[in-house]
């Protein structure tokens, strides 16, 4: 599916108000694309916000360590990797951020999946800003599905990213994966302004697990926001609190030779 070129309708104002009903329709006018994707129901964006703002953004990007920022350093599931909560920024992007929370942003979320009573996280759990490095990844994955602080049940997630001329060599696509975890059925590359949308569903396999080679300066770049509806009950516990890596057949292979090492030398 050839990227969409939409802008969300986002007025730079001090509040930053959406046009509400701009926002509806233009998640209605997007809605069939959405939930005809494959491997499940997903949407690329390219020029998402307008470009004032999404420069405004990068620009207000934290350089330094903020409080209680989380970094994975984590094998398979991932390395080199920044997680920045919205409330550690600054005034400018907690405001950008409570407008991603918004009801505007709510009702285009809901027209495009079809998913209605979307609630958002305003303690940004495992969301907010996320930055990689050289070399970093972040394994192929399910995520969790039950916000236990809040309790309430993982439906969606967005992700924007806010890579300026990113180049195809540096890497860092993010893969969807079919349900058996065989084969990748699709890969965009983190560009300037692009916006991927899908649903959190237990098979619903995604993740950047191919190491970046950027120059020692570069580094990716998004914003990740989940939304959420009132929790039903998940058959399978397992299922509920935790992210579920999957390993690609050659990830499988390669642990396979690394346990069977392990095994040798202790034998």
């Amino acid at each position: 599916m050839t990227p969409i070129t939409q802008t969300l309708p986002i007025a730079v104002t001090p509040e930053l108000d959406f046009d509400q009903h701009a926002a509806s329709s233009l998640g209605q006018s997007l809605a069939s694309s959405y939930t005809q994707a494959t491997p499940f129901p997903h949407i690329v964006i390219d020029d998402f916000l307008p470009q004032d703002l999404i420069a405004s953004i990068c620009s207000h990007f934290p350089v330094e360590p903020t409080t209680n920022e989380m970094l994975y350093e984590r094998g398979y599931k991932g390395q080199h990797k920044r997680q920045i909560s919205p409330n550690e920024c600054d005034p400018y992007l907690k405001t950008i951020f409570n407008a991603f929370n918004s009801a505007p942003m709510l009702q285009f979320l809901e027209k495009l999946t079809g998913i209605d009573g979307l609630i958002p996280d305003p303690y940004f759990t495992g969301g907010g800003l996320h930055e990689t490095k050289k070399g970093g990844f972040l394994g192929v994955h399910s995520d969790f599905r039950l916000n236990k602080k809040l309790n309430i049940e993982r439906r969606l997630n967005a992700i924007i990213y806010l890579n300026k001329d990113w180049q195809e060599a540096y890497g860092g696509n993010l893969e969807l994966w079919d349900v058996e975890m065989k084969t990748c059925l699709k890969k965009v590359l983190p560009v300037y302004n692009r916006c991927v949308i899908f649903n959190t569903d237990k098979d619903s396999n995604h993740g950047h697990p191919e190491p970046l080679t950027t120059p020692d300066h570069v580094t990716r770049r998004s914003i990740a926001l989940y939304y959420y509806t009132a929790a039903t009950v998940v058959a399978d516990p397992t299922q509920r609190n935790k992210t579920h890596y999957k390993p690609r057949p050659k990830d499988r292979l390669s642990l396979k030779y690394y346990l069977n090492k392990l095994i040798r030398k202790k034998n």
